[in-house]
């Protein structure tokens, strides 16, 4: 499916940096905003959500400070780039937008943990939330990982652990094993997609934010993220939630399950045929299921 082309594009200004974004679709129904992950990857490999403005209703992409589209900072430090700036990023792209009356938000991975952080602070504007492939707690993701790295081919984890240990990562042989990794439990369509390409090409091209917050890689999370968790908050929110997974996901169920236990309006949808981007990976079902769950919301 085409991803449909944007109505408008723009930037706007954040305590003097620029954070760009763009809509697809025109004004009408409650506007669905759309957090992208890594923390650092862009709104790339989310473009396919755009699809939500065929069934009009408005669509709002943005990169986040540090990636893509708006202004990076290279040589900030790790004491910069914490949670609540991003936090501060979004509510001043909502009231900018003039739309924080009234919204949904959809986080992917990293998104849905910025956007559980500030559902739990009861927006009034807010109307539905969707969290798509996220982990309610940094510890519960590395054991995921843990647990999905112990499943790859012995070959494998043994190229992989070899090159962690002569401090070799970013030998081609373990960006190869990292591939395999990849291709199980963070997108399943090969050769990826180029929108979701870009997104690679985005965190080569400037990993400061994702190597500050995350770590390296997805198996060793060493970044101002290693001990951040949501789950003792999830109570406090009031917005109606869809948790999204996929079964091949590296947000194992596991991980997804406190915002199942905790949050009180919620359900969760589970793709069959997905990994780590059911939105990419089941493009359609997962618009269909997104759309007819804002519609419940609106």
């Amino acid at each position: 499916m085409a991803i449909p082309e944007p109505n408008h594009t723009g930037t706007v200004d954040f305590n003097g940096w620029s954070t760009w974004y763009r809509i697809t679709g025109e004004p009408g129904r409650t506007p669905l905003v759309v957090l992208h992950g890594g923390p650092g990857a862009g709104h790339d490999y989310t473009l396919s959500i755009a699809g939500i403005a065929r069934q009009g209703r408005p669509v709002v992409h943005y990169d986040q400070l540090g990636t893509g589209l708006s202004t990076h900072l290279p040589d900030k430090g790790a004491d910069f780039w914490t949670v609540q700036l991003f936090l501060d990023e979004l509510d001043c792209l909502l009231k900018t937008l003039g739309i924080a009356d009234g919204y949904h938000l959809l986080g992917q991975s990293w998104g849905g943990m910025l956007a559980a952080e500030h559902a739990v602070r009861r927006p009034p504007g807010l109307r539905g939330l969707v969290i798509a492939d996220s982990p309610a707690s940094m510890e519960l993701w590395l054991a995921a990982a843990h647990e999905l790295r112990e499943a790859l081919p012995p070959q494998v984890q043994h190229t992989l652990l070899a090159h962690e240990t002569a401090g070799t990562t970013d030998h081609p042989d373990y960006r190869a094993a990292e591939q395999v990794f990849n291709e199980r439990h963070v997108c399943r369509l090969v050769p990826n997609p180029p929108e979701v390409q870009a997104t690679w090409d985005n965190i080569e091209a400037d990993p400061t934010v994702y190597h500050t917050m995350n770590g390296p890689n997805e198996f060793h999370v060493v970044g101002t993220l290693k001990d951040w968790s949501v789950i003792d908050r999830l109570h406090l929110i009031e917005a109606p939630t869809l948790l999204v997974s996929g079964r091949y996901d590296e947000a194992t169920p596991e991980t997804v399950k406190p915002f199942a236990d905790h949050v009180p309006d919620v359900r969760w949808h589970f793709f069959e045929h997905s990994s780590h981007m059911p939105h990419v990976e089941e493009e359609e079902l997962f618009l269909r299921v997104v759309g007819s769950f804002l519609d419940s919301t609106d």
